[in-house]
């Protein structure tokens, strides 16, 4: 038999993003994929305000974290 891979769909993120969450992709196609294909849902972030994969508050920068209510959240300057 051979190999298939199948994933469960991934929830579409409709929440607006930290003005600092940065990843290749903005760069590739000028904005950032709501909803992601799963082979690359886990593409590298970093917070351009640390300049690190690791924001102000010491907490992890991710797509799905770095939204309203998170401490460093700025959603303009």
């Amino acid at each position: 038999m051979a190999f298939q891979k199948s994933y469960d769909d991934l929830p579409v993120l409709d929440a607006q993003a930290c003005i600092h969450l940065r990843s290749k992709s903005l760069y590739v196609s000028g904005e950032m994929d709501r909803g992601e294909p799963h082979e690359i849902a886990n593409r590298h972030y970093w917070c351009n305000e640390t300049q690190h994969v690791v924001g102000p508050d010491s907490a992890a920068v991710a797509r799905a974290s770095c939204v309203s209510g998170r401490g460093c959240f700025r959603s303009s300057r």
